[in-house]
């Protein structure tokens, strides 16, 4: 991927997840390490009780006549949307409708409410009144928005499992370079459901405890629900985006390279689209799910980049795996770690027991109180990896 022309502003931001609603809240509760929104759960999986990172906020009812778009994905899309509406309205406004485009990353889409649905026509011989295919398309979320605000312009979602809502920024951005777009509502959703977690605990990657990146005690993810919606135009602002870089191992379907070598090229392209050295992160937000496999292969791939070492930890602990919303609300922490949110200049810290696995390469895991080194100038990497040997790195950073 060739050097961004010009970067992206993200001037907007709405987001909720396990930690909180709207960026204050959320902001607080990451420089915290705040997990308290982290709690064990039964009815998930059978004869399990899992820690899940639910969103514990009253979502918001659906607008009259989208009745037929009712999902928990689009209310907690709603939910982000709704807290920078006046943002949205006024670029459409300025713009055009017909040059603002969206473009969401999610896994789950509607299936929550489809398999409840489904599972009722198995027991009782009949699909519920309200059922719609429609709210299960990974396409949903992305109309329902479009059409709430009135939008014209390119809209789609992407589905690349966890990398899908990283995917979206960096779709997002490549609208503006193109010339496609004026404006672009970009981010990822996804809500708890039962398939993900019977999924993702047939292949034995699911905690019953908090889960404990890079630690040698690791048992795997928990999973959680969020939803993180940025504007980002080509108008300046505080915060921009550089870019990212996008690779692909075509290792293994459900297991990264055991060494790293995809998401270290995701990386060193997302370091040439932004024209900067890996000794000019300030921060890196690791994919840090807590698998064997996963923390390994990232150790490896970061400590060979970063030979210099780089202030890294995961945000998983206190919000949950958020799969198709992961990679837009992780770089949402980084946007907040720029911002006036952050008051102090903290860093996310690293949440584990301490216990170092010697089969993972070093890294420089941020405690609690550390701040960034620097107050301009900075610029901070975002991680994530996906199913495939999927892997997207992004780069945020103050604006030029």
């Amino acid at each position: 991927m060739p050097r961004s022309p010009t970067p992206g502003y993200l001037n907007a931001l709405g987001l909720l997840c396990a930690i909180g609603e709207g960026k204050q809240a959320v902001a607080d509760a990451l420089f915290a390490g705040d997990a308290s929104g982290m709690r064990a759960e039964d009815g998930w999986v059978q004869d399990r009780s899992l820690t899940v990172g639910a969103v514990h906020v009253d979502l918001p009812a659906m607008p009259a006549g989208f009745e037929a778009s009712h999902s928990r994905n689009n209310q907690l899309l709603l939910a982000a949307a709704q807290q920078i509406e006046p943002e949205l309205r006024a670029a459409i406004t300025r713009f055009g409708a017909q040059r603002v485009g969206l473009v969401l990353g999610t896994s789950t889409s509607g299936i929550r409410e489809a398999g409840e649905h489904i599972a009722r026509h198995v027991n009782e011989g009949a699909l519920p009144a309200e059922y719609n295919y429609a709210q299960q398309e990974m396409a949903a979320p992305a109309n329902f928005l479009a059409d709430w605000l009135g939008l014209t312009g390119p809209v789609y979602c992407q589905s690349t499992a966890c990398t899908s809502g990283a995917r979206a920024l960096l779709s997002a951005h490549r609208l503006l370079s193109l010339g496609l777009c004026d404006a672009v509502i970009c981010g990822g959703v996804d809500s708890l459901c039962r398939l993900t977690l019977n999924g993702f605990s047939s292949l034995e990657a699911v905690s019953a405890e908090p889960c404990n990146p890079f630690s040698v005690n690791r048992h795997g993810i928990n999973i959680g629900e969020a939803a993180a919606l940025f504007l980002m135009t080509r108008e300046h602002g505080p915060i921009a985006f550089f870019g990212g870089g996008a690779t692909s191992d075509a290792h293994h379907i459900s297991a990264p390279h055991p060494e790293g070598l995809g998401a270290r090229a995701a990386m060193e392209k997302a370091l040439a689209n932004a024209g900067i050295a890996a000794s000019d992160i300030d921060y890196l937000n690791l994919h840090g799910t807590a698998t064997r496999h996963n923390d390994v292969m990232e150790s490896k791939a970061v400590h060979a980049l970063f030979t210099d070492g780089v202030p890294c930890s995961s945000s998983k602990p206190m919000t949950g795996h958020t799969l198709g919303a992961a990679g837009a609300l992780e770089a949402a922490f980084c946007w907040l770690t720029l911002s006036q949110y952050n008051r102090d200049g903290l860093l996310p810290p690293h949440l584990w027991d301490g216990q170092h696995d010697p089969e993972l390469a070093p890294l420089q895991l941020v405690r609690p109180g550390d701040r960034l080194a620097r107050d301009q100038g900075r610029y901070l990497m975002s991680n994530s990896f996906a199913f495939g040997g999927n892997n997207v790195a992004l780069i945020l950073g103050d604006a030029p």
